[in-house]
């Protein structure tokens, strides 16, 4: 195996090595310290932050909002609720897309171009809100929490997705050779294709799970028992109420106002953090299954 070392190398590709490592540092900035921003501001003293004094380190460390995002009791409830819908919709998730894709991959499969068609007008046209509601009173669907999960059952992108993946990584020789020992469709989709699959399937998974944990639209229009909202729609609640404490405070006007509303940003900052903490904590141990399935269908051949 011949290498090139550092020394061996041209000044022109030194340079570009160097430039390649500015930029690339400089988007890894650009993305990451918004978050640790929040974070930090999240947890020093808001006076500062607001007088931009708060930008590398924390400074003043306070747990005011947090404090104040904990002590309603609903925060507890809904998390309860979003893991549910999360995890329960996730697996219903999975367990429609999987099949299908499947099935639509299959060139014997005859109906499989038409069933496509019908799959990709549901990616452009909506009924609307109203006919929407309509439809879940119809099928008591309304403040009841099955509305988080079998209305998104499928989501199209994904079925796509993993469709490209059964047609290019499961070879028709591997399915002629199980063939050949006796296996039968539904077999070679449970002993061979789903083992085969980890890759996919963590990919779409994030996707679904990322989807439940943000879904914030249907918790607001579709259910009114706040023992069945998420977490979003508490999350909402409590910053809304303090924002509300804040205008209040701002009419008086004064010092007041202006304590009030720093404060009110530090709940908004804590918000955010108890709302994707869960997610960002959870990637890193899915990131290398999904390196790889995000580049499903771009090299074939």
């Amino acid at each position: 195996m011949v290498t090139t070392s550092f020394r061996t190398r041209s000044p022109g590709d030194i340079a570009f090595s160097v430039i390649l490592a500015v930029v690339c540092l400089a988007v890894l900035t650009a993305v990451i310290y918004p978050v640790y921003f929040v974070v930090i501001a999240s947890v020093s003293d808001p006076s500062l932050v607001a007088t931009g004094e708060v930008w590398l380190l924390p400074r003043g460390v306070n747990w005011f909002g947090y404090e104040q995002i904990f002590a309603d009791e609903r925060i507890w409830t809904g998390y309860r609720n979003t893991v549910l819908y999360s995890l329960v919709g996730t697996a219903l998730n999975l367990l429609v897309t999987l099949p299908a894709a499947y099935a639509l991959s299959r060139r014997e499969f005859k109906p499989r171009k038409v069933l496509m068609v019908f799959f990709a007008i549901t990616m452009f046209f909506h009924g609307g809100l109203i006919p929407t509601y309509m439809l879940y009173r119809d099928l008591d669907l309304l403040d009841n929490w099955l509305v988080f999960v079998l209305p998104p059952a499928v989501n199209v992108y994904n079925l796509i997705i993993a469709r490209a993946f059964f047609e290019s990584s499961l070879s028709e020789e591997l399915f002629e050779a199980a063939t050949i020992d006796g296996i039968s469709y539904f077999g070679f989709f449970l002993k061979i294709a789903i083992p085969l699959s980890k890759a996919i399937i963590s990919v779409i998974g994030l996707y679904y799970l990322v989807q439940h944990w943000n879904d914030f639209f249907t918790g607001l229009v579709f259910i009114r028992d706040y023992d069945k909202q998420p977490l979003q729609i508490v999350l909402r609640d409590i910053l809304l109420s303090n924002q509300a404490f804040a205008g209040g405070a701002g009419s008086a006007g004064g010092a007041g106002a202006n304590y009030a509303q720093q404060y009110a940003d530090q709940i908004k900052y804590g918000v955010i953090i108890v709302s994707t903490l869960p997610v960002i904590v959870l990637y890193p141990f899915l990131q290398r299954y999904f390196e790889k399935g995000v580049m499903i269908g771009s090299v074939k051949g």
